[in-house]
């Protein structure tokens, strides 16, 4: 029987939306106000979910606190008050949208997690506006 675990985490920081080989006209046009060159800021809220399988020895599909410590070492430590296209890495080159940023958050959890596991991303921007990734 398969059971869905899911740990809500928190994180705050500052993007700016657009394409440098776009003119500031056109990154206006398509991204608004996130296109603010002086960057911009959210309260990020994200949920991991873990779908598996529940262990007959401890009952847990996973420890709650080690995905805990994972999302804080992976997500919360590399994101917390960053300017996400200047100080993380992977959002140098890749636009720091929250599809973007919710697949990158999948890519740096899914390889610290049993391979039996699935895993699904769900990153709110907002209140209102949230996105769900789970590798497909």
């Amino acid at each position: 029987m398969k059971v869905t675990v899911s740990r809500k985490a928190h994180f705050n920081a500052a993007h700016r939306l657009y394409r440098e080989d776009w003119s500031f006209e056109k990154n206006d046009a398509v991204f608004g106000k996130c296109n603010n060159p002086n960057f911009h800021g959210h309260n990020y809220e994200l949920v991991v979910h873990v779908t598996g399988e529940i262990d007959p020895e401890t009952g847990f599909v996973m420890d709650m606190k080690v995905l805990k410590d994972l999302i804080k070492a992976e997500i919360e430590d590399a994101f917390d008050h960053k300017n996400l296209n200047v100080e993380v890495p992977e959002f140098k080159e890749l636009n720091p949208t929250a599809e973007n940023i919710a697949v990158v958050i999948y890519q740096k959890l899914k390889p610290k997690l049993e391979a039996s596991v699935d895993l699904e991303i769900t990153l709110y921007e907002t209140p209102r506006n949230f996105v769900s990734y789970s590798g497909n």
